[in-house]
């Protein structure tokens, strides 16, 4: 399979798959709003798709669809003059009108926006009022209340030309970072990655019109282009509207690590060999034949992904560890450790994560390398935690391995995080 069949299958993997039954469902609520406010049975008027469905830079997976919905201009003076929180009155109107096509539905406010809480999937829907300039104001109900302006719109447009321009190449960038965000487990909000590939493919014209042929290339220039990046660095100006978008994690470990497999995919010889490193960068979506696993005798590989059981969309930070004891000498954590002997105790455990409780924690424990497939000791099934957070192993399988958590809320995967345990032969 020459590479460029290859990306070209991985760019299909990545498409929204749900897409028509997420906008049935908005549908439904503009037209509610629509016949409330405007007398109107129309399901499309005074909305505004923005986010990563407006900018078309959305990969399957993704759990939300931001909206704004445009209100009367005489709504803005009612609750401006209200005493107390206007802009909090404002939003419970909104949702109060959302309840009545959907009573069964979790619908609250939250701070900015109405959240329509779906199976799979929410809606963060803005209302707001339309400006000169196709600016809009918007209600902030948080510390008292105030309005703020916003301009998606322009970032809509900026990101459009772009993508014109580029001859698509700009959505594959932003959709094939979103991937590799995924897969390392890192928060990064979908209008900071466009704007980073945004100024990226800005700088670099050469990439604007070279197909996919030459992707491992732009892939590596792009992540030697984030090396870049100082650690102290807060916020970029995205595309358009210029609005300040912070960023949320420390990603400079992992960008260099994924410089690293970029430039050793480009290396490799063999057409699965490459295709193995992008896996391990963008995910089970890239297509991958494991010959090594096909070849051998008498081997079970029960790999289990977790995007093979439940919507993968990373928005929380998380840090797993592990301890690391053995009778007689005390316990320390594995992240301060080179190399583990055999036949230790090993405790992971979750030592952070910013994702509101409740959630569910999953496992996965994946041995690796030639011994793990001599002794039939891949393992890789994802296991459900018990409740603790915790996952107890012992280091009797004498070769490299990893594991994996994941924190599933509203059956979404929305963090995970990945430690090795080098286990000294």
């Amino acid at each position: 399979m020459a590479i460029e069949t290859s990306f070209e299958t991985f760019f299909n993997n990545l498409i929204v798959d749900n897409e028509e039954s997420i906008f049935q469902k908005i549908k439904r609520i503009v037209k509610t709003l629509n016949k409330n406010l405007y007398n109107s049975e129309s399901d499309t008027d005074h909305s505004y798709i923005i986010g990563s469905f407006g900018r078309n830079t959305a990969i399957k997976g993704v759990s939300d669809l931001d909206v704004i919905f445009a209100l009367p201009e005489d709504l803005y003076y009612t609750y401006d003059a209200r005493s107390g929180n206007g802009q909090s009155a404002l939003l419970q109107k909104v949702k109060d009108i959302i309840l009545t096509t959907y009573p069964q539905t979790d619908v609250r406010g939250d701070g900015q926006v109405v959240v329509i809480q779906f199976i799979g999937f929410k809606i963060e829907l803005c209302p707001a009022f339309l400006e000169e300039g196709n600016t809009f104001t918007y209600p902030d109900a948080n510390n008292g209340g105030c309005w703020k302006t916003v301009k998606p719109l322009q970032e809509n447009e900026a990101c459009d030309e772009l993508n014109t321009l580029s001859e698509e190449t700009y959505i594959k960038l932003c959709r094939l970072v979103r991937a590799w965000k995924n897969k390392f487990g890192l928060k990064i909000s979908g209008l900071l990655i466009d704007t980073w590939c945004y100024d990226f493919l800005s700088a670099n014209i050469e990439y604007h019109q070279e197909g996919l042929t030459h992707f491992p290339e732009l892939i590596k220039d792009l992540f030697n282009y984030m090396t870049t990046f100082s650690p102290d660095r807060r916020y970029w100006y995205s595309p358009g509207s210029r609005q300040k978008v912070y960023k949320k994690s420390n990603i400079n470990k992992k960008v260099k690590k994924s410089l690293e497999i970029a430039t050793e995919a480009i290396e490799c010889l063999e057409e699965d060999d490459k295709c193995g490193k992008y896996r391990s960068l963008f995910g089970k979506a890239f297509p991958y034949k494991n010959l090594v696993l096909e070849k051998a005798h008498n081997v079970r590989n029960n790999e289990e992904f977790i995007e093979d059981k439940f919507q993968l969309d990373i928005i929380y930070n998380l840090r797993i560890d592990c301890e690391v004891s053995q009778a007689g000498f005390r316990t320390v954590l594995l992240r301060n450790l080179k190399i583990i002997k055999s036949r230790m105790s090993l405790t992971f455990f979750v030592a952070d994560c910013d994702a509101p409780k409740p959630y569910e924690v999953y496992w996965k424990i994946k041995n690796v390398g030639q011994h793990a497939i001599e002794k039939d000791m891949i393992r890789g099934q994802i296991i459900k935690d018990a409740g603790q957070g915790r996952r107890k192993e012992s280091s009797t399988f004498n070769g490299p391995h990893y594991v994996e958590c994941y924190i599933i809320k509203d059956g979404i995967c929305v963090a995970r995080d990945r430690i090795n345990v080098p286990i000294r032969l």
